[in-house]
């Protein structure tokens, strides 16, 4: 992704927040749900619209073809909705918190969210990091500079840990967190049953997390899809926001494919919260059906 589309993202979200000012935000929650033998949470961190202005969804096609698919799914046509969520998975003695939400953007509301699953910060023995965009990881820092999570190590991939401390918007985040880092290759078991799965073409690095118990498994799937309508409905558009729009829309397609076969359950940090639910195959696309069951 370019400079230019990661602050535009961020514009994006400040822009949303003062643009739809008449709908208060959404308080801190926590869904609780189970991966087999695993108590896993939802944690809600934030929600904003993204303008349908050909920038951002459907960038190779333009506002007109995506307003159809809205439509047609019975949804608003001006903007399209996108949640930052977390996810949250007890497993042994390791409390794993997959992404870090906006953090001193949202108002450190992720934080209040793990509280209310009955966690504190410093409880948090690992950080998986899907990638390294404001929305995933802004939320290391509080705002007074310092650790949100002071017990935790931090994970990511080799590749990306690399794109993140190439971005002077990071430097002062990748220098704070840089002790806590370790880094890893797609296929690493990182805590007892939570394997990672490589995502590629969103950044350099993004990686999914596979959660095991059983015969029960669960993929966080990251930023590999952002809109439960846009996303599923056509996952050959372009994305704004994908680094690789190309291999993107290959993994996708591909993924998508696999899911809706397999019948995984599936956590999405950006659909509608809790973000869990299974892909079901529609016509050639694909729609969210959400709930943990």
């Amino acid at each position: 992704m370019t400079f230019k589309l990661l602050f535009a993202f961020a514009a994006a979200i400040a822009m949303t927040t003062s643009a739809f000012a008449a709908d208060p935000p959404r308080p801190p929650a926590a869904q609780a749900f189970k991966i087999g033998a695993l108590q896993a949470w939802s944690l809600r961190d934030a929600d904003f619209g993204i303008p349908n202005d050909g920038k951002t969804f459907g960038a190779d096609v333009g506002p007109e073809e995506v307003t159809k698919v809205l439509a047609a799914a019975g949804k608003p046509t001006d903007k399209i909705p996108v949640d930052i969520d977390a996810l949250l998975v007890k497993t042994g003695d390791r409390l794993v918190l997959i992404d870090t939400g906006l953090g001193p953007l949202a108002a450190n509301q992720l934080v209040a969210s793990l509280k209310l699953a009955g966690f504190e910060p410093g409880q948090v023995t690992d950080i998986l990091i899907t990638h390294s965009h404001s929305d995933h990881v802004f939320g290391l820092m509080t705002p007074a500079k310092t650790l949100t999570f002071p017990n935790a190590t931090v994970r990511m991939t080799t590749k990306e840990w690399a794109w993140m401390k190439s971005l002077p918007q990071n430097a002062a985040l990748a220098a704070l967190i840089e002790a806590k880092v370790k880094t890893f290759e797609p296929g690493a078991e990182l805590a007892p049953g939570v394997t990672a799965v490589a995502l590629d073409g969103h950044t350099p690095g993004h990686t999914g997390y596979e959660v095991r118990s059983g015969k029960a498994r669960l993929l966080d799937v990251g930023d590999m899809v952002h809109s439960s309508v846009v996303s599923l409905a056509k996952p050959e558009w372009s994305m704004g926001f994908d680094s690789d729009k190309a291999l993107s829309k290959t993994t996708r397609r591909a993924e998508l494919t696999a899911l809706a076969k397999s019948g995984l359950l599936v956590f999405t940090p950006h659909f509608p919260f809790p973000g869990v639910g299974h892909v079901v195959a529609q016509g050639d696309g694909f729609v969210w059906k959400p709930g943990a069951e």
